[in-house]
């Protein structure tokens, strides 16, 4: 499998401000994963867009963007279900 470079957006690790302490070892290890396979079973294609994807954490959502020529998965948000998917 090909290995991936995993970047933060500002506004991921903003995020990450207003989630429960005890909840954030969980994303960080699910995030890290993405590392070895950038499609796990469990991510989902986001309607209207070419590369966002989504992997749930429990009641969070992690959005990301894959470059696949540049093997590059970049994280944009992780949020609450309820907010993730707002504009």
């Amino acid at each position: 499998m090909a290995s991936y470079e995993i970047r933060w957006k500002g506004s991921a690790e903003r995020d990450l401000w207003n989630i429960d302490p005890q909840q954030i070892p969980w994303i960080v290890r699910a995030i890290d994963f993405l590392v070895n396979n950038a499609f796990p079973s469990q991510c989902r294609k986001l309607r209207g867009s070419e590369r966002d994807y989504r992997i749930r954490v429990g009641d969070y959502r992690v959005i990301y963007q894959v470059g696949i020529k540049t093997k590059v998965v970049t994280i944009y948000h992780v949020r609450h279900r309820g907010e993730a998917y707002r504009k």
